[in-house]
């Protein structure tokens, strides 16, 4: 779904995802709800110093006041989680593309993974030891908040049980969690990267089906999406680790394409067509007096009408210039920019000049020869 930059901290964009906005009210809904009351207040009184009243704070419309404050405090704490994680990131010289609130919780995004075990180890742990320093926060806040508000007792004291709780699940080596990075850190002490990250993915999957089952014989919707998260990011994981493996080393002059066939603005799309045809190829570079002014690709080709194809200039239906790559860069680096800035296609430049084209298809091509060939890894 759409993420939206709301705000900057110490540089890095802050994104709300879409999925937040529709949880939020479901999540406040929940938390205002008679039952979860009662539940937190018997936890809150075994640590506030006057014993707070559920019936109080389950009368009018305090329910609703309690859900949306919790809410929102719930998900201020998930920004210091990712603030704790990029904090210490930071001190080791990784740039934080952005923080990602979203229905799971928060995605801090870094220009590079760190592969150095004690780098990972401790950006990993930061986030936990963040979240219990925030519950402690709220708890200490619970002993000194006067007991005539007590709404404002009841969200700290709900803010420093989740965030703690939130702490100790997120603990769990259950790959991508944080618990899970330790567990790759440790890991890779003694064994490549790769493997490691393969083992705690093994690891994560295994949990997320324990997760499934819990959730179906409990009959908790929650507890399964949690299982579906993990699953499909420790697969994920396993396979970014595989495609890191099968590139490593390789530079984006190793897997490009050194031919560089381009379209003119005047012509034609019929011309485009025959262009494909001939080259197997579904998006060219387009020129006008010898300067790349955009790219056409057989999107573009179905967005119009077939009968106009003769008289349709290619210049009217391409989209902006490809992304420009250096042929020394790294493959893999180069492979995942392509996926973040959702293209297929880029040129490849050396000393100034364009000297071939890259794409997906150029990448999984050199990663399925050096598996079918057994690259080492």
């Amino acid at each position: 779904m759409r993420s939206y930059t709301v705000g900057r901290i110490w540089g890095i964009p802050i994104r709300i995802n879409v999925s937040l906005l529709v949880f939020l009210p479901i999540l406040a809904w929940l938390i205002g709800s008679g039952q979860q009351i009662a539940l937190y207040t018997g936890l809150i009184n075994r640590f506030a110093p006057v014993p707070l009243d559920a019936s109080v704070l389950r009368s009018g419309v305090i329910p609703w006041i309690i859900g949306v404050t919790a809410a929102l405090g719930l998900f201020v704490g998930v920004l210091l989680h990712e603030l704790g994680h990029s904090w210490v990131a930071r001190r080791y010289d990784l740039e934080i593309v952005s923080i990602t609130l979203w229905v799971f919780g928060g995605l801090a995004r870094f220009d590079a993974i760190p592969r150095a075990w004690n780098r990972e180890f401790w950006i990993a742990i930061a986030g936990p030891v963040t979240s219990v320093l925030v519950g402690l926060c709220c708890a200490a806040l619970v002993r000194v908040v006067p007991s005539r508000f007590p709404v404002v007792v009841f969200v700290f004291g709900w803010l420093a049980v989740v965030n703690v709780t939130l702490a100790v699940f997120n603990l769990l080596p259950a790959f991508p969690m944080d618990g899970g990075r330790i567990l790759r850190a440790l890991l890779a002490r003694s064994r490549p990267y790769g493997v490691a990250t393969r083992i705690a993915a093994r690891i994560g999957v295994t949990f997320a089906l324990v997760f499934a089952v819990v959730g179906v014989l409990a009959f908790n919707p929650v507890l399964i999406l949690v299982a579906l998260f993990v699953y499909g990011a420790a697969t994920a994981e396993t396979r970014l680790s595989l495609l890191d493996d099968l590139l490593e080393g390789s530079t984006v002059a190793d897997v490009m394409d050194t031919s560089v066939e381009t379209l003119s603005v005047d012509d034609t799309v019929s011309t485009f067509v025959d262009l494909m045809m001939r080259r197997h190829r579904t998006a060219f570079p387009v020129v006008d007096e010898g300067t790349v002014v955009g790219l056409v690709t057989l999107d573009d080709l179905r967005a119009q009408p077939r009968t106009d194809e003769w008289t349709t200039l290619v210049g009217d239906v391409m989209g902006p210039p490809p992304m420009r790559v250096d042929a020394a860069a790294d493959a893999f680096d180069t492979l995942a920019e392509l996926g973040e800035r959702n293209a297929d296609y880029a040129l490849v430049e050396a000393d100034g000049r364009i000297v071939g084209t890259v794409s997906q298809e150029s990448f999984l091509t050199a990663v399925e020869i050096r598996q079918g060939i057994g690259v080492p890894r």
